[in-house]
């Protein structure tokens, strides 16, 4: 009799709210924990939506939707077979972030020593905050930049490669041929984005800007 009250309790406790809060609070940070790897290695997930809207089962699925955000206020789906719950939950992740290491003025091309890498909450950074110096590299700032403040991606654009107005020289291949001609760019474009050129004959093509500053056109 004495055993058999000793497993009720033990069920009783397996079963009750705190534990159950307890294991699905843990599945959540093992998730984003897994998901922020490399970024984070110090998450910690709250739970706000309200105990009865939870999954009724002990190990249910869980996955973020898309491609959005992983810190912050993020929905979580968690599904119990057919059953589907919404999860809205709060990822406070710290780790690594790009700051200005010095005075950056608008205009100026951002070298090696002109950013520097700080640790604090990543979902308190303001929205799009680069995570990799070398994201920096090379690229031209849009803004006065003051040390210390935080470089978001939309603060920078990669420099020029090719400008407006320059000789280019513009390689268009296909299956088994390869045909070189040169043209003049007629818009500034950095390497990976597309540049308009006008050709000797008055044709105006497009292509993807290489490294080397040639315009690849694939037929």
């Amino acid at each position: 009799m004495r055993h058999l009250k000793h497993a009720l309790a033990a069920l009783f406790l397996l079963s009750s709210p705190a534990v159950m809060a307890q294991d699905l609070g843990q599945q959540l940070t093992d998730l984003f924990s897994q998901r922020l790897n490399g970024f984070s290695n110090d998450v910690v997930v709250k739970i706000r939506t309200a105990e009865n809207l939870w999954p009724q089962c002990e190990q249910p699925a869980l996955s973020v939707a898309g491609f959005g955000r992983l810190w912050g206020n993020v929905n979580v789906l968690a599904q119990c077979g057919t059953d589907k719950r919404y999860l809205q939950v709060v990822v406070e992740a710290t780790g690594d972030y790009v700051v200005a290491a010095q005075a950056i003025a608008r205009g100026a091309t951002l070298q090696a020593e002109s950013v520097t890498l700080k640790r604090g909450r990543l979902d308190q950074l303001p929205p799009k905050t680069m995570l990799d110096p070398a994201q920096a590299q090379g690229a031209v700032s849009l803004r006065d930049l003051a040390p210390g403040q935080p470089v978001q991606l939309s603060m920078l654009r990669q420099s020029w490669r090719v400008k407006a107005g320059q000789r280019v020289q513009v390689i268009a291949s296909g299956d088994g041929f390869s045909v070189n001609s040169q043209g003049q760019a007629l818009n500034n474009a950095a390497v990976a984005q597309n540049a308009r050129v006008r050709m000797p004959s008055g044709q105006i093509v497009s292509g993807m800007v290489n490294a080397d500053g040639n315009i690849l056109i694939n037929l």
